[in-house]
């Protein structure tokens, strides 16, 4: 069974994470699925809207430390690199569905959805520096941004997580519902019945001040994360992380 399903329902495309009993964990294969899911649906006329949703309690656990460190995306051709590359220049909405726990990518993806509807459960985080590594997918840039810098050089620097209303009050979180998923389907689905061309375009223009920016900082934070895979660091915070995961 594939660890990323894809299905239509009307001009919606549903990705959802598909690995339950591991938190759906990140895998190479996962990746993979999700940068090729977001390109068909890119080209697709027919697809108005994307929904990025999950099978199980969680969102993701981020990254599956184990296949990350088999497969370290070192190289920006990496599914790593494909899967962030597609976020960032996806023309269309894109919408999450976020229950449980949403770690590392599983928070920085959102900074690049249109909207972001959390279950009450709901838990972020974006423990980089805990492990020797830096922020991805343009954190480093949007979370400030989005957050200011005190709170989100806290948030990086000291790796703690933060709730569903925590969320929702820094701007991450558009609505907090008990059924994430139908709200999340009901929104796509508004923004479906739209003019296509016109959604396309919006994005476009709400996107165009610092999509350049944000390409830049993308391309400096893998450089920096691929020399830090490698560090003395990193190993031991991996070694300390795994360490604990076996008790």
């Amino acid at each position: 069974m594939s660890q990323i399903t894809s299905r239509r329902e009307g001009a919606i495309q549903i990705l959802s994470f598909n690995r339950p009993e591991k938190m759906n964990a990140l895998t190479r294969e996962m990746y993979a699925g999700l940068a090729s899911g977001l390109n068909e649906a890119a080209g697709d006329f027919g697809v108005r809207a994307v929904v990025l949703t999950s099978e199980g309690d969680h969102f993701t656990a981020g990254n599956d430390i184990a296949d990350f460190l088999a497969n370290p995306p070192t190289n920006e051709d990496s599914d790593v690199a494909r899967f962030l590359g597609s976020l960032l220049e996806f023309p269309k909405p894109l919408i999450a569905a976020v229950k449980g726990n949403a770690v590392g990518v599983g928070t920085t993806m959102l900074l690049h959805c249109d909207v972001v509807v959390a279950g009450p459960s709901a838990k972020f985080s974006m423990p980089f520096a805990s492990l020797g590594l830096v922020p991805e997918a343009g954190s480093s840039k949007l979370f400030p941004e989005l957050v200011g810098y005190q709170r989100a050089a806290r948030i990086f620097m000291t790796g703690e997580s933060f709730s569903a209303d925590e969320a929702k009050e820094m701007g991450l979180v558009e609505t907090i519902t008990s059924d994430a998923e139908a709200q999340a389907m009901e929104v796509a689905e508004k923004i479906g019945n739209q003019p296509p061309q016109a959604i396309i375009n919006t994005k476009a223009l709400m996107k165009a001040g610092k999509h350049d920016a944000v390409a830049a900082v993308m391309k400096a934070e893998f450089q920096i994360f691929a020399l830090a895979l490698q560090s003395e660091e990193a190993a031991t915070a991996f070694m300390n992380f795994m360490s604990k995961k076996n008790k």
